[in-house]
């Protein structure tokens, strides 16, 4: 796992809107943006850039 989300963050942001947080969903959060941000990467190398731009997400 790459470490790309920060726990504490995360746990804030949920208890903020009244509600708990499974020990496992940091796990899962970190997972989920591992990938999005390795698809982003393909698509600028698709479309010949070298910058990740929004519109990659």
């Amino acid at each position: 796992m790459a470490d790309l989300v920060v726990k504490s963050k995360v746990a804030d942001n949920i208890r903020s809107s009244g509600m708990n947080m499974a020990g496992d969903t940091v796990t899962a959060l970190d997972k989920h943006v591992e990938t999005t941000l390795r698809r982003a990467v393909e698509r600028c190398k698709e479309n010949g850039r070298k910058t990740v731009r929004p519109c990659d997400l």
